[in-house]
């Protein structure tokens, strides 16, 4: 077991820094044979809604350059089912789990939180992710209109548990809505998730992804992550970050600390290598090791003159 030291969100306080990112681990223990689930923060699963959800056409994921591209759409079992079938299996590692949920409206969003109510004290979080297609928002995703998140984060207080919302690096109004969802009862704010995209292929030309346009995640998009947590914890410094996007080494993780995450997620360099998450914490403490530095030390320091000098 390579458990760290603590790190604090908001109120929940994980033994680890580092997580996997929603959408990249399954629903339940599908990582277990690669790695000991208990050793990392947490384990974020799979965005659920409160009905199944088949998901777009395939096909559903492609490379992209350094990066790749999905239009999975969401899929999923629902939440109850999520809570009878696979969340068991999860706790069973010694994972502590973050449910991820979404809807089309504020109500969907209710009836998600409602439902994960009674779910066991493992679920020590719920991540809303505000960075999906939906019904209600102008201009197709929840995380681009301040008071439409707010009203989501509002509904899904009904599960009892801390909120972290997902927001979108696809807008200019990121800190406004970090301000917005703050205010509404989110405890910290995850940062970001992925970049709208799209694919072409060279023989047809039309799209690659059965949906047309996807979400473009890994290496590439690391930077666009640092620049986002760094200029919203300028703008809201008390307010707690998880930071994802492009971490596969544990200098990418520090990066996002040094910027302004108090903790991070490992999601795509999961594909390649499904220990990433654990290799990725591995090497953070160990890189903080070297210079004297717990990884909640690192917090922010960008912004208050950098890293100290090396003795």
């Amino acid at each position: 077991m390579i458990l760290g030291p603590a790190v604090q969100i908001g109120s929940v306080e994980l033994p680890a820094p580092v997580m996997t990112a929603s959408g990249t681990a399954g629903h339940g223990a599908e990582l277990a044979p690669y790695m000991d689930l208990s050793a990392l923060g947490a384990v974020v699963v799979k965005s659920l809604a409160a009905f199944e959800w088949a998901g777009n056409p395939s096909p559903r994921v492609h490379p992209a350059g350094a990066g790749m591209i999905n239009a999975v759409g969401l899929q999923g079992p629902g939440i109850r089912h999520w809570l009878a079938d696979e969340l068991p299996a999860l706790l069973a590692t010694g994972a502590r789990v973050v449910a991820s949920i979404w809807g089309r409206s504020v109500d969907e969003y209710r009836r998600a939180a409602q439902q994960l109510a009674q779910a066991p004290a493992g679920v020590v979080a719920v991540e809303v992710n505000l960075s999906c297609p939906n019904l209600e928002g102008r201009r197709g995703i929840f995380a681009h209109d301040a008071q439409l998140s707010a009203e989501v984060v509002a509904a899904a207080g009904a599960c009892g548990r801390p909120l972290w919302a997902k927001l979108s690096p696809n807008t200019d109004r990121v800190v406004e809505v970090a301000g917005a969802v703050r205010e509404a009862g989110a405890e910290a704010v995850t940062l970001s998730n992925t970049l709208l995209g799209m694919v072409l292929d060279p023989a047809t030309g039309r799209a690659v992804l059965g949906a047309g346009g996807g979400g473009y995640s890994g290496r590439p998009v690391h930077a666009v992550v640092v620049r986002t947590i760094y200029d919203v914890h300028a703008a809201l410094p008390e307010l707690p970050i998880v930071g994802v996007g492009g971490v596969a080494c544990g200098w990418d993780a520090a990066e996002l600390m040094l910027a302004g995450a108090c903790a991070v997620q490992v999601g795509t360099a999961t594909f390649a290598d499904p220990k990433a998450p654990l290799t990725v914490q591995r090497e953070l403490l160990a890189w903080c090791a070297q210079r004297g530095l717990s990884p909640s030390a690192l917090v922010g320091l960008a912004h208050r003159g950098g890293l100290p000098a090396r003795g």
